[in-house]
Order: structure tokens, then sequence, then C-alpha cells
């Protein structure tokens, strides 16, 4: 019998959203089942070279792009790319006993990949919300909005708009 493996993820892009918990049991032959939620759905995940796969579910084929960067994982899919906290079912028991996660103190927002800056909403002195849009910058042909990880005040805005910007590289900071 193939053993389940339970990690917890978390879109990034929801930051009131809570970490579902998701199963993946290897089946064989590049077949996996994946359970969220109590619906399973079982894929096949061949690798691509690099950080990519093909996944083939129900009646879609699709081509995947991974960017990993210590717990986050960043998937290119059908053209979207969404950011995602994933661990295991032992780093999930260590944050709970560590207490509940909060974003607090000084927040450095980044560019997620590279890309170019097309909008910035907001300019230092300005009083955000959490999970409210902050930049956008687009890469590979998509606009991705960077929003808010903790209500707070813009102290910094680094980037400019039409600027080219590396994977990691400082746009702005919330306070």
């Amino acid at each position: 019998m193939a053993r389940s493996t339970r990690y917890f993820v978390k879109d990034l892009s929801k930051p009131k959203g809570d970490a579902t918990a998701l199963d993946l049991e290897a089946l064989g032959d590049d077949h996996y089942a994946v359970t969220i939620d109590g619906q399973r759905l079982e894929v096949e995940a061949q690798a691509l070279p690099g950080l990519a796969m093909t996944l083939r579910f129900g009646l879609g084929t699709y081509a995947a792009e991974f960017e990993e960067k210590g717990d986050e994982v960043g998937v290119l899919l059908k053209g979207q790319v969404t950011r995602f906290d994933v661990v295991d079912e032992r780093q999930n028991l260590l944050r709970a006993a560590n207490a509940v996660f909060e974003v607090e103190g000084r927040q450095t927002i980044v560019s997620p990949m590279p890309g170019k800056v097309v909008k910035i909403f907001v300019k230092a002195g300005d009083v955000v919300t959490e999970g409210q849009g902050l930049v956008v910058v687009e890469a590979m042909k998509m606009e991705n909005e960077l929003k808010s990880p903790k209500a707070g005040t813009v102290l910094e805005v680094v980037a400019k708009e039409g600027q080219a910007v590396e994977n990691g590289a400082k746009l702005l900071v919330v306070e």
C-alpha cells in the first residue's frame, strides 16, 4: 500500500485564509493521488527540465513551472502565477507550537521573479491594510499584484514604474 504524505498549503494571495491540508500519495509510474478537502484527484506528473512538469488530470494536460524560496512555492499554471506557503506535518506542528503566525515588524516586499514594475499603488507615508495591493510586477507576460502582508505604513518605495527588476529585488517596505 502506498504511503500518503500530508502537506499544509496556504494561498499567499489570500492573507485571511487558513492553510488547507493536502495529501499526496505516490501510485507508481508517475501517477499520484492528490486529496484536498476530501476530494481525490488522480494526476499523472512527468518532470521536465528545471523545476517544471507536465500534469495530466481529467481531460486536460497542463505545463507547470515552479520556483521555490524557503517554504514559499511559486506556481505558473495556465498562464497564472500563484504563490503558496507549503509545509509538511512536522513543520506545521512546529509553527503551531510557536504560536499563531502573525506578520510583525518591518516587511520588505520583493519581486517574486524577474520582470517589470508596471504599477505602484502607494507612496511613502501611505497607511495600508493587510492584503491591500501595493505594486504590480509583469513577468512572463502576466501581471502579478503584490499585496501587503500586514496593516501598517509604507516606509519606503524603492521601485519605479517601468523599471526592470530581478528575482528578489527590493520593491518597497511596510512597517
